[in-house]
């Protein structure tokens, strides 16, 4: 069945985002090493072909005539003849940018910027142009004639070619793109009447007349892509032919606008003259008459045509098919004890749902495992953000990527995406010294920045480190108490490292002097701090003076569903997440201990551990004596708390709604689900927990007024 067309638009907009990706990647490879590298060249190069040829195939000429100029240049520098500098990777990652926006503009109907586009192709060109050994000579057309060594080019398209997603017009547009002369000649003898023409159907071949000066293996890369759908021959004629000899020719005019998505692009502006000797047809679109294009037609509807989707590996979709199956057989057999049920199938009986669980559950693994995506597609956006913020800072800056295949729930990838940019910012901006500080310092004068991500549990953990300065706490409290989150009493010998980490999430806090366009308005790391706590993660950071900062995100894998065991405390039922418990101990006495503030302490393994009191917690009432008292010993990142209760139940998978979207967000908790029985629990937020009890201590210590 064949593909409808905005389907296979689509897929060429998701391929044409994916060879982006891998430009920007490999660009951004070239310029950390000395000596180019070719086969990176030839990558790159790659994936500009595989743009272009997919735009000109859908009738984006706006992209495939801007990628055509790009791969010319490419093409110099893939024979030698052009050096990649930091100055033509910098022109080519904002024509990268470019191509992106003009994806967009085609995919929601809406404009682009035409300026940019024409500055960009300006550049590019006389980037090519600035080297004689790419110059060709443009032959007149009004005195073309087969020359001795032209070539001589027979395509015929086989009947189906359309159904291939491939387009005549397109490749009659990539020979003229080459820059010789091109004198076409449409043949129609298998042209039926019009009665009987299919519109899917292609009736139309040509003889193509090609500058003998052009090397056969550009000709071969054009018709690569549908050498297997037509019937196609090139060879040379050493004899001169006039053109008097052609006695018909038809003149075809390609529009350079894109078609409606509900036509076909196939020879749409094709007319037919009458049979005379005339000029080259095909019509050459000329770089310096890109201002005159028309612009696209704005949609009416706001709505973005492209879905959201993933690529999933076959290997798990043939692993999810097989449970399918062995699901469909657990179902069959349990149908079959159904009928003329008796008490001696009561075995089969409980066999079958045992089975039907196990395949359940195999199913949900499956199921959530087609969700998980390397972090990688968050981390490759950051070697860009890198290179241009230290190129704008004047920094010296490496960046060093661990772990980037880690995989998580696809809705936490999308979110994570800005709060890793913010992190970057932050630590080339305020953490990374400049050069000349550095080398006083006795640092290398290349600053660090390191991603790394790895799983710990049922979380995946993210750090961000930098080799910089480290927080500088008088600065911090001076601009705390400025802004008000501090009292003004607040001695800074007072401040513990936790409440000083605390300050940079504030709303408004900077410790930037003055406002520029990287930093210094007081927004972002809030942000940072509420995106993730909204995805259930949380955020810790730690500094050392002159060794550096590193901010830590934990994770959930998934937002769906969780391994919990299930807490009694008064008449309430919670849920805990099971990868958060360490041990559930009764409490004896002689290891309980009380400091200043309160604060009740239980000695566990040479450790002391805070009790939280879930009654008083949550306002339940009195939880009484300690003593024989259940302990549920949690704990998130590098905290631990343990967590006075009345009775552990069972452990049960449960699935997550949030609090968020069905009421409002309540600290302390993540979610709640609703039990076997109906009834609905709260999900505990461990992390949470631990930090509201921190605060609390901190605030009852010290005279904070915020933290």
């Amino acid at each position: 069945m064949v593909l409808k067309m905005n389907q296979l638009r689509r897929i060429f907009y998701e391929e044409c985002r994916e060879n982006l990706e891998v430009f920007e990647r490999e660009l951004l490879t070239l310029n950390s090493i000395c000596d180019i590298d070719l086969d990176t060249i030839n990558t790159i190069f790659r994936a500009i072909h595989s743009i272009k040829g997919g735009g000109a195939t859908f009738s984006l000429y706006q992209i495939s005539e801007f990628t055509h100029v790009m791969e010319t240049l490419l093409d110099e520098a893939r024979e030698g003849k052009l050096h990649l500098d930091t100055n033509i990777i910098n022109l080519l990652l904002r024509s990268g940018d470019c191509i992106n926006s003009m994806v967009v503009a085609y995919e929601t109907r809406s404009d682009f910027d035409h300026n940019l586009r024409d500055e960009l192709i300006h550049k590019l060109g006389q980037l090519i142009e600035s080297d004689e050994s790419t110059k060709k000579e443009r032959v007149s057309k009004d005195n073309v004639k087969l020359n001795n060594g032209d070539w001589i080019i027979n395509f015929r398209p086989h009947p189906d070619m359309f159904f291939s997603g491939n387009d005549p017009v397109r490749i009659l547009r990539e020979l003229f793109d080459l820059g010789a002369y091109c004198d076409v000649v449409c043949i129609t003898d298998s042209l039926p009447v019009l009665s009987e023409i299919d519109p899917e159907m292609c009736y139309l071949s040509w003889l193509i007349i090609f500058d003998g000066h052009i090397e056969k293996r550009q000709i071969d890369e054009i018709f690569e892509w549908v050498e297997d759908k037509c019937d196609l021959s090139i060879s040379r004629q050493l004899i001169e032919i006039e053109k008097k000899f052609i006695d018909k020719e038809f003149e075809v005019e390609i529009d350079s606008d894109v078609h409606p998505p509900d036509q076909s692009p196939v020879l749409m502006d094709t007319q037919v003259t009458e049979p005379a000797v005339t000029t080259p047809a095909l019509k050459h679109v000329a770089l310096k008459q890109q201002s005159s294009k028309k612009q696209l037609p704005k949609k009416t509807s706001s709505k973005l045509d492209a879905v959201s989707s993933i690529r999933v590996e076959t290997d798990k979709v043939d692993n999810l098919i097989n449970l399918v199956g062995e699901l469909v057989i657990t179902q069959s057999m349990l149908t079959e004890l159904s009928q003329d049920f008796s008490e001696r199938k009561m075995e089969r009986l409980q066999s079958g749902l045992d089975q039907l669980l196990k395949n359940t559950k195999e199913l949900q693994a499956s199921v959530f495992n087609i969700r998980m995506l390397s972090i990688s597609f968050a981390f490759d956006r950051l070697p860009r953000l890198i290179r241009n913020l230290s190129a704008q800072l004047g920094k010296s800056v490496e960046l060093v990527i661990e772990g980037e295949q880690t995989e998580l729930d696809k809705t936490v990838l999308e979110h994570i995406s800005e709060p890793l940019v913010h992190l970057v910012r932050n630590a080339v901006d305020h953490g990374l010294e400049v050069p000349d500080v550095r080398a006083r310092k006795g640092k290398p004068k290349t600053g660090k920045v390191s991603l790394t991500a790895y799983h710990q549990g049922g979380s995946i953990l993210i750090e961000v480190r930098d080799d910089g300065a480290g927080l500088n706490k008088e600065k911090v409290w001076k601009k705390a108490i400025e802004k008000g989150l501090l009292h003004h009493s607040t001695v800074l010998n007072d401040l513990s490292d936790h409440q000083v980490a605390n300050l940079l999430f504030a709303p408004g806090f900077s410790t930037s002097d003055q406002v520029s366009n990287v930093s210094g308005r007081g927004v972002g790391m809030d942000v940072v701090k509420r995106n993730i706590e909204g995805l259930g993660g949380h955020i810790d950071v730690d500094s050392e003076p002159d060794v550096g900062c590193v901010f830590r995100i934990s994770l959930p894998l998934t937002l769906a569903i969780l391994e919990g065991q299930l807490l009694k405390v008064s008449d309430q039922v919670y849920v805990v997440p099971l990868i958060s418990i360490i041990e559930s101990v009764l409490i004896e006495s002689d290891r309980v201990r009380v400091v200043t503030g309160g604060v009740e302490l239980y000695r566990f393994r040479d450790e002391n551990i805070p009790i939280l009191r879930l009654k008083e917690e949550f306002a339940l009432g009195a939880s009484g004596t300690l003593d024989g008292g259940l302990l549920c010993l949690v704990e998130a990142g590098v905290n631990r708390i343990g967590l006075l209760l009345d009775e552990m139940l069972g452990q049960q998978q449960v699935v997550i709604k949030s609090l968020e979207s069905n009421y409002t967000k309540v600290n302390g908790f993540s979610g709640a689900t609703i039990l076997g029985d109906g009834s609905v629990s709260l999900i505990l937020d461990v992390q949470g927990l631990i930090t509201c009890f921190l605060n609390r201590v901190d605030d009852n210590s010290l005279n904070i007024a915020a933290a």
